[in-house]
Order: structure tokens, then sequence, then C-alpha cells
């Protein structure tokens, strides 16, 4: 199933459910095929690894993806006000991403 990419590379956000709720940060990279997004200091894990003829034996930080519907758009970073995400065509005929809940203004 493959899902609207309303979120972007460089959005911040707030995690809204699982072990890092309520935790804010900003979106490094998004994987549309697996719905997941790699929160900046969000989400590290350490993996180790085994000795092969290339890389030695050790330990190794991966970061580990969020999905995307566990994630909310911070429109205000004062107040860290949450909004869901739609779209809209404005006077010039371009697509942009509108805040529901900040009465459809646009997102910058």
């Amino acid at each position: 199933m493959k899902a609207i990419k309303r979120l972007k590379t460089g959005d911040l956000v707030k995690i809204i459910a699982g072990s890092h709720k309520n935790k804010t940060g900003k979106i490094v990279k998004i994987s549309p095929s697996d719905n997941l997004a790699l929160i900046e200091g969000i989400g590290s894990r350490t993996r180790h690894m085994r000795a092969t003829q290339h890389q030695k034996a050790g330990k190794k930080e991966v970061q580990s993806g969020i999905h995307l519907s566990n994630l909310k758009l911070i429109i205000d970073q004062k107040t860290n006000a949450t909004s869901r995400i739609g779209y809209a065509k404005n006077t010039d005929g371009k697509t942009i991403r509108i805040a529901r809940q900040a009465n459809n203004r646009e997102i910058k």
C-alpha cells in the first residue's frame, strides 16, 4: 500500500506514539516504500557486527526509522502546535501544503 508523502525532509516533527512519544526532531531521510522516516537524534541503535573479509568485528551505530503515521508536523515552534497536512491550489495554480489545524494556513 503506497502512502501519500505529506512530510518532507527537513520538516520539524513530533512523535505521537511509541517509545519516543512527545519527542521532537528534524526529518533526515524518508523511505516512502517502507513508510519510515529517520529522525535526527532519535532511533539510533547499536548493532554487533561479525567480522568479514572486508571489515573488523565490533559495534556499529545504525539509525532505525519511525513509521510516518506516528509523526505530526510542528507548525509553531514556540508552542509546539501540531497539525495534519493537506494540499490546495494557490492563485498561481501551484499545489501547496496547508495546515488543517491552523485554518488552512500555508506551510513554508
